[in-house]
């Protein structure tokens, strides 16, 4: 599986991309392997996208692309 990081996200894990080994089902219990590996992510606020849509933590995966998406600003 390939997780994306965006912005503040990827300052926190020091890459932009990385590939995962991931036998879970659900969105929750990807962020659940992701905070022990980076416990600062469970102190900001993300969203998670797969197939270029925003998705719940109740979502199964079924993609193997995984993107982690700061706060937007608009302006």
């Amino acid at each position: 599986m390939q997780i994306k990081y965006f912005g503040l996200l990827a300052e926190i894990t020091k890459c932009e991309m990385e590939k995962l080994t991931f036998s879970k089902s659900t969105v929750s219990e990807l962020l659940e392997m992701l905070y022990y590996k980076y416990p600062e992510l469970k102190t900001k606020d993300f969203q998670v996208a797969q197939n270029n849509e925003i998705v719940s933590k109740e979502t199964h995966i079924s993609n193997h692309e995984i993107a982690l998406l700061p706060p937007f600003s608009g302006g």
